[in-house]
């Protein structure tokens, strides 16, 4: 794939990765996010934004109202645009299409 590196001894840095692969609208909302303790990889919480980042970390962080896990799957050489960043990272997080709150699962039904 163009633009990505993928070897595992190759790292970025967190704040880089989060907005390269369009995760964050900018480099300085995901510097914040990093610095506030508020993001994990690997399980370890992370309160710097140049942590670094490989191929294979599993990132967790609260992202629009809901808690995001993704896999690192490569790393972008560039923020390019959103098909190319969504290839670098895969999303674990379970009903990733289910906006917060909505449980279609459980429907109340009044007898």
């Amino acid at each position: 794939m163009p633009g990505v590196v993928a070897p595992d001894d190759v790292t970025m840095r967190l704040d880089r990765f989060l907005w390269f692969t369009r995760l964050t609208k900018t480099r300085s909302v995901a510097q914040v996010l990093a610095a506030a303790g508020r993001l994990r990889i690997d399980g370890r919480v992370i309160d710097r934004a140049h942590a670094a980042v490989r191929v294979g970390n599993i990132l967790t962080f609260a992202h629009h109202d809901r808690v995001l896990v993704v896999r690192v799957e490569a790393l972008p050489h560039r923020r390019g645009p959103a098909p190319e960043a969504r290839a670098c990272y895969q999303e674990l997080t379970a009903g990733a299409g289910t906006p917060a709150g909505a449980n279609n699962s459980q429907e109340s039904h009044e007898d």
